[in-house]
């Protein structure tokens, strides 16, 4: 779970503070102002005076020097006093409770949630997925032979118009769809992330556009 923000304070605070929304949990979001991790609950006030007011499963409310800032999931921008945004090409993405990297995200603009695979060779959808998606596979794609954990299947390759997490938007983005229930999560595989710059520091996966 995602948003970056880069808040330029004013009055009291001579110089900006930089703050990345890197995870949204209940009542709780991990911030990193000023390159410092902070875990703020509810209410809570950061040493740099970020405020948490509020958290949503898509969004975070903050409030800096007086004034508040609706953080949406998965977005990026740099955020001025008046709160107004402009994209940036840096992802953050948090590891969540049980070890895995996941993002809000979307393909051919309808949201998706993303497990990030880097073993996945594609953009992995399962059949219902890809039909909600609007992605006629069957007429399409091209029939292909998978091998997955579970063994042997037939897959389907087809090309997504756009795939999207956070800022980075990128178009023309190979897929492959399995007529079936697995994989149970959408996966980001190497077809978007060898795309980018990545870099795995521990706990926080970040995503650049190269």
């Amino acid at each position: 779970m995602l948003a970056v923000a880069c808040v330029c304070l004013a009055g009291d605070f001579a110089h900006a503070v930089n703050i990345d929304v890197v995870g949204l949990f209940k009542d709780k979001a991990v911030l990193v102002i000023d390159g410092t991790r902070r875990v703020l609950t509810i209410a809570d006030v950061s040493p740099e005076g970020v405020k948490l007011l509020a958290v949503e499963s898509s969004y975070a409310v903050l409030e800096i020097a007086g004034k508040r800032a609706i953080h949406q999931l998965g977005q990026s921008g740099s955020v001025s006093s008046t709160f107004s945004s402009v994209p940036v090409t840096e992802v953050r993405i948090a590891r969540d409770q049980i070890g895995m990297f996941h993002s809000q995200g979307s393909i051919n603009g309808t949201a998706v949630r993303f497990l990030i695979d880097t073993g996945a060779t594609s953009v992995a959808l399962n059949g219902t997925q890809a039909r909600r998606l609007g992605i006629d596979f069957k007429t399409q794609g091209k029939r292909v032979p998978i091998v997955t954990a579970s063994g042997n299947t037939v897959g389907y390759v087809v090309t997504l118009d756009r795939v999207k997490v956070g800022g980075i938007e990128l178009f023309g983005v190979e897929g492959v769809v399995l007529d079936g229930s697995e994989p149970r999560e959408a996966l980001l595989g190497m077809s978007f992330l060898g795309r980018l710059e990545m870099l795995n520091e521990g706990g926080l996966l970040r995503l650049r556009k190269k």
